[in-house]
């Protein structure tokens, strides 16, 4: 059975989940950001299937994230490349791998993939900063408000987060108990 679509939803992170589709259209967006542009080396890369892979790229062409360009006219053949729409994805895949590393998901004894600054080689790493001050911030210091674009459906879960701050709380409860004495 096929779930329900996003449409209608006024939900920033349900629109780019749709734009992108499921974990083979990320896992493209991945290989596009490696260089990887044509059909066959996306085929090699990831091991999806022809038909899955031909659904994939339409669906992200469709959603603006890709554009498909001439490389070859007979046969015709083409590859693929990242609009700006796609380049803006860099940054989740990173904290997708940041948080695949911290969790062990991939099964090798290092991080397979390291993202550093291009120009000092130093490792990066992803965190929220405050547009006003410039300052890098935990995710403790971060709390959900509502836009000026949200719904009564948008109201409805953040009053369900106390004071729109769940996040926050329960992180700094978490760390407070973490680093207090135990009783013995």
């Amino acid at each position: 059975m096929r779930s329900k679509g996003f449409d209608g939803m006024v939900c920033s992170i349900a629109g780019v989940l749709a734009a992108i589709g499921d974990r083979w259209g990320l896992l493209i967006l991945r290989d596009l950001f490696f260089g990887i542009s044509r059909y066959d080396d996306f085929r090699l890369s990831s091991g999806v299937t022809n038909a899955t892979l031909s659904n994939r790229l339409k669906h992200l062409e469709a959603n603006g994230l890709i554009e498909r360009q001439l490389y070859q006219s007979n046969p015709p053949r083409y590859e693929y490349l990242l609009t700006q729409k796609g380049r803006d994805v860099a940054p989740v895949l990173a904290m997708l791998a940041e948080l695949g590393d911290r969790w062990d998901v991939s099964g090798a004894t290092e991080p397979p993939l390291m993202f550093v600054n291009r120009k000092s080689g130093a490792p990066v790493r992803w965190m929220p900063i405050d547009q006003n001050t410039d300052e890098q911030l935990s995710t403790s210091d971060v709390m959900f408000k509502e836009g000026p674009g949200a719904d009564d459906l948008v109201r409805w879960r953040l009053s369900y987060a106390e004071s729109s701050d769940v996040v926050g709380d329960k992180l700094a409860a978490q760390s407070r108990a973490a680093s207090k004495p135990t009783k013995r």
